[in-house]
């Protein structure tokens, strides 16, 4: 099977850089320079497990690129590109729908554990085992690796999946940030334990209540994270 990757950059000598160091990891890269042109390859190419997408791009930005992939496409990984180091640059790519981001420069081994963590993820791994988690008011489907609240399916990307089964794995148990960062991202993972947070926070807004409120997923300062009730 073929590991295919889509490259959305719109200068081309980042992009080839990018091409040149993923196709000798074994990937087969698909191109694209802008992201109307990117939306349509995925269309072509529906098999792509990981996208990685500029954020600064004539036309529409990555930003909504990765709107509009979110929104029928909760099981491709994405990594946000930009070349600003502003915290906000992250949080929106990672509220929009990311799964992880990049800031350039950056080196190829960075970039090439980043993709490899998330294709793993992404359904490049073995098929789980039949089994389900229930905690009321929620049902964890291991094998298709969905959750439903109260019987309606919420719907998460793969790293959201793999938070949620780790805190129901995990009941009353205070996880550490760090602890999270291992079992969900990998422990090669190059990146900053700030990202937890984040998912965490767009996690919230998909199963609590009041997100402001929570009920399910608690702080525990200084520390991390407790799926409690």
């Amino acid at each position: 099977m073929a590991k295919k990757v889509l490259v959305l950059e719109d200068e081309s000598s980042i992009r080839g850089f990018i091409v040149i160091n993923l196709t000798r990891a074994g990937y087969e890269v698909i191109e694209a320079e802008s992201g109307e042109q990117a939306l349509e390859k995925l269309k072509v190419h529906p098999d792509v497990r990981v996208a990685l997408l500029d954020i600064m791009l004539p036309g529409i930005d990555g930003f909504e690129v990765c709107r509009r992939i979110r929104a029928t496409n909760t099981r491709i990984g994405i990594i946000m590109l930009t070349a600003r180091s502003q915290e906000m640059d992250k949080v929106t790519g990672l509220m929009t729908g990311a799964d992880d981001y990049v800031t350039k420069p950056f080196s190829p081994a960075e970039l090439t554990a980043r993709v490899d963590a998330l294709f793993r993820r992404a359904g490049g791994a073995a098929p789980e085992q039949v089994g389900e988690i229930c905690q009321e008011p929620f049902l964890l489907n291991t094998r298709n690796r969905t959750l439903e609240k109260n019987g309606q399916r919420v719907k998460l990307t793969q790293v959201e999946y793999s938070i949620m089964r780790m805190f129901m794995e995990n009941p009353g148990k205070a996880l550490s940030r760090e602890e999270i960062l291992d079992v969900v991202w990998g422990r090669d993972y190059f990146g900053e334990v700030k990202i937890v947070d984040v998912n965490i926070r767009r996690l919230r807004l998909k199963i609590e209540d009041n997100a402001q409120n929570p009920t399910y997923i608690n702080t525990v300062w200084g520390y991390g994270y407790k799926w409690g009730f």
